[in-house]
């Protein structure tokens, strides 16, 4: 059992839901934290061991300037590692915005208020893939 495992956070919280893709993240922000970070049980930086990913999760908190007053507990679900990231990313922005209504302007011009709502187009009868035709022979 890891050091994230064992810890049980208490207290008030803030929640919000984060979606992109498939993807879907639940969020709960514990005020008066050390900055911990806890995905489905595992520490952030075991769940997305890709630092491009682990600094996708973080970017709302770096501009807010609150990286160390948070513990955060995050259950994510469904879709690839990038989905799930930029989903813990708009979940974490979504709960800031809760607690600080000043920050809408700055996390609307990077857009992590928005929900991505591109998703894969489905694949049609009678081609390879959604667009894809099989290949055209003369003869």
């Amino acid at each position: 059992m890891t050091e994230a495992e064992a810890i049980k956070f208490k207290g008030k919280f803030t929640s919000a839901i984060g979606r992109r893709k498939t993807s879907t993240a639940r969020i709960r922000l514990y005020k008066s934290g050390e900055g911990l970070m806890v995905i489905n049980g595992a520490e952030a930086k075991k769940y997305f061991t890709e630092e491009d990913l682990f600094s996708i999760i973080n970017q709302p908190l770096k501009l807010a300037g609150l990286v160390k007053d948070f513990n955060i507990s995050i259950t994510v679900n469904g879709g690839g590692k990038k989905g799930q990231a930029e989903a813990v990313r708009h979940g974490i922005a979504r709960a800031l915005l809760e607690l600080n209504p000043d920050l809408r302007a700055s996390f609307k011009v990077k857009g992590w208020i928005t929900r991505d709502a591109r998703k894969k187009e489905r694949k049609k009868p009678g081609l390879k893939k959604a667009r894809r035709a099989p290949q055209w022979a003369k003869r």
